[in-house]
């Protein structure tokens, strides 16, 4: 998969250092896969939770952290749309 944007994640990782782990890992993973519809990701990922337009939200770093993920299985692009803490997430709405 080609993941959009890598800049994001070195961001969140920032002010999160203790996240650096977990979303390098996801990073890895999310690229070198081949997602071709959303059971390939549970069968990998089955904490996460799947919305409408192809949306993904992954737990990060034992539940600490949400990374949610727009997928584009079409063209094998991920795109990150938005990560935070769990707290923050509860005050979203997607």
């Amino acid at each position: 998969m080609n993941v959009i944007s890598r800049a994001t994640i070195d961001k969140f990782i920032k002010k999160h250092p203790d996240s650096q782990s977990s979303l390098k890992s996801w990073y890895a993973e999310a690229k070198s896969a081949n997602w071709k519809k959303p059971q390939d990701i549970k069968d990998k990922y089955k904490p996460a939770s799947f919305l409408s337009d192809n949306r993904v939200i992954f737990n990060i770093g034992g539940n600490k952290y949400r990374l949610v993920v727009s997928v584009a299985y079409n063209t094998q692009t991920v795109f990150i749309k938005w990560i935070g803490t769990h707290a923050e997430y509860t005050k979203k709405r997607f």
